[in-house]
C-alpha cells in the first residue's frame, strides 16, 4: 500500500510514513544481525540493553503505519471492496512467507518437526486478513476499538474460559495464537526478558499473538484521519498525543518500578523502567514505542537531504527489505565464522532466532555494529533498483504486494 493523499492535482505520498517506516526497518537489522552474533536479547550493561532496546520501535511502526496506509490506500481509491480484497490476499500471503521463505531465510532448513515459530509478518498479515471486513466501520470508532483493545487486552485471557470445561483445554490451544492463556502470559509489568508472555500453541513459538497488535493497527487506521488536517493542525495534534502518550509512559512506569517489589539484582531502575513486556505488548511498551513515532511525524514530513531521501525508499519497499535482510545477515555470519574459526557454524542457526552459540564464540559489540553497517549499504542498493522497478511498472499488480 502507497500512503498519499489526493490535493487538486492529484495524489500525493505521505512522506512521513516512508520516513518512519524506512528508519525502522534499518534499525531492526540491527536486532536481527545480534541474533546470529550470539549476544543475548538485552543485558546487564547498557550497551547490550540498548542494543535491544532500540528496535523496540520496530514492530509498534510496522502495524501502526500499515493500520495507517490502508486508510491512505483506501482513501486514494475510494474503493473498500478493492482495499477489503487487497488487505485479505496480502494478509494471506504474508502468512505463507512468515512460514516458508522467511522461515528458511531464517534457519536454513526444512526441518518442521524439530522447531517452528511464528513472528512478526505472521501477525503482520492475519492482522490485515482481520482489518479487511473492519475497514467498512468508521474511521474514528476502529480507531477508538483499536485504543478499547490495547488497554482492555488482560480481559481476553478470560475467552476460553467462557466455553464449557471439557471444551477448554482446545480452546486455549487455538487461543494461544490470539492471546496467552496463561495467567504468566498476561501483558503487565515490564520485564527485562520481554518474553514472558510468548505463547506455545500446538508446538509453535508464537513470538507475536494477534492481540493486542490488530488494536494497534486499527488504531493506526483511525490515526489516518489526521493526516488530512491542514499542517499547522497536524503537527500540533501529533505532539500533542505523542508527547502526552510518552508523559503518561513516565508517570505510569515510574509508578510500576515503585511499586513492583524490589529484586535482588540490582538492576538499574532506567532499565526497569526501559525493559516493558513486548511478548504480548504490555500498554506500557505501546506508549514507550508509538508516543515518539507519532511525535516525530511532523519533523519526519519536513524532513530533507540524502538521508531522508535514502530512509523514504527503504520505507516504500519494507517487505522486500525485510525478505532480503535476513538472508543477508544469515549469509554474512557465515562469512564471519568463516573467518574467526574456519567454519561457518550453520548448525548454530538450526533454530534460529534461537541460536546456541558457545559464549565464548559470541560476536562483541563492535563486530555486531561493523556487519550491520556493512550490509545496510547492500540492502540500501538492492532497495533502490526494485524500488525504481516498482515504480517503472505500475500495471503489474502484484508489485504490490511486496
Amino acid at each position: 500500500m502507497e500512503p498519499s493523499l489526493k490535493t487538486n492535482a492529484g495524489f500525493f505520498r505521505i512522506q512521513s510514513v516512508d520516513l518512519l517506516r524506512g528508519a525502522v526497518m534499518i534499525i531492526m537489522a540491527i536486532d536481527h544481525v545480534r541474533v546470529y552474533s550470539g549476544i543475548p536479547a538485552g543485558g546487564p550493561t547498557a550497551g547490550v540493553f540498548f542494543t535491544r532496546w532500540i528496535t523496540h520501535y520496530c514492530a509498534p511502526a510496522f502495524v501502526f503505519f500499515a493500520g495507517t496506509s490502508a486508510f491512505l490506500y483506501l482513501k486514494k481509491t475510494g474503493s473498500k471492496n478493492e482495499v477489503s480484497t487487497f488487505l485479505l490476499t496480502r494478509g494471506l500471503l504474508l502468512v505463507a512467507l512468515e512460514l516458508t521463505v522467511i522461515r528458511f531465510f531464517w534457519m536454513f532448513n526444512f526441518d518442521y518437526g524439530v522447531f517452528t515459530f511464528t513472528g512478526v509478518i505472521w501477525m503482520l498479515g492475519w492482522c490485515m486478513v482481520l482489518m479487511a471486513p473492519l475497514i467498512r466501520l468508521s474511521p474514528t470508532a476502529l480507531g477508538l476499538a483499536g485504543l478499547v483493545i490495547i488497554f482492555a487486552q488482560q480481559a481476553f485471557h478470560f475467552v476460553p474460559q467462557l466455553f464449557p470445561e471439557s471444551m477448554q483445554e482446545s480452546v486455549d490451544k487455538v487461543w494461544g495464537f490470539f492471546y496467552p492463556a496463561s495467567p504468566d502470559g498476561v501483558a503487565g509489568a515490564g520485564k527485562l526478558s520481554n518474553t514472558a508472555g510468548m505463547a506455545k500453541p500446538f508446538g509453535f513459538s508464537v513470538f507475536y499473538v494477534v492481540i493486542p497488535w490488530i488494536g494497534v493497527m486499527m488504531a493506526g487506521f483511525g490515526f489516518g484521519k489526521l493526516l488530512q488536517k491542514d499542517p499547522a493542525a497536524f503537527r500540533k495534534v501529533c505532539l500533542r498525543v505523542g508527547i502526552g502518550a510518552i508523559v503518561l509512559f513516565l508517570i505510569a512506569g515510574t509508578l510500576d518500578v515503585l511499586m513492583r517489589p524490589a529484586t535482588d539484582d540490582a538492576t538499574p531502575f532506567l532499565f526497569r523502567l526501559l525493559g516493558q513486556q513486548k511478548y504480548p505488548p504490555s500498554q506500557l511498551y505501546l506508549l514507550m514505542t508509538l508516543g515518539p513515532l507519532i511525535a516525530l511525524m511532523p519533523w519526519a514530513e519536513r524532513a530533507s537531504g540524502a538521508l531522508a531521501n535514502a530512509l523514504k525508499i527503504v520505507g516504500r519497499v519494507p517487505m522486500f527489505f525485510y525478505l532480503l535482510h535476513i538472508l543477508l545477515i544469515h549469509l554474512s555470519a557465515f562469512v564471519v565464522n568463516l573467518l574467526l574459526s574456519g567454519t561457518i557454524h550453520q548448525d548454530w542457526y538450526a533454530t534460529a532466532p534461537f541460536v546456541n552459540i558457545p559464549e565464548t564464540e559470541r560476536w562483541g559489540l563492535p563486530l555486531l555494529y561493523l556487519v550491520w553497517a556493512i550490509d545496510v549499504p547492500i540492502l540500501y542498493w538492492l532497495c533502490t533498483k526494485y524500488a525504481a522497478y516498482k515504480a517503472s511498472r505500475p500495471e503489474v499488480r502484484w508489485l504490490k504486494y511486496v
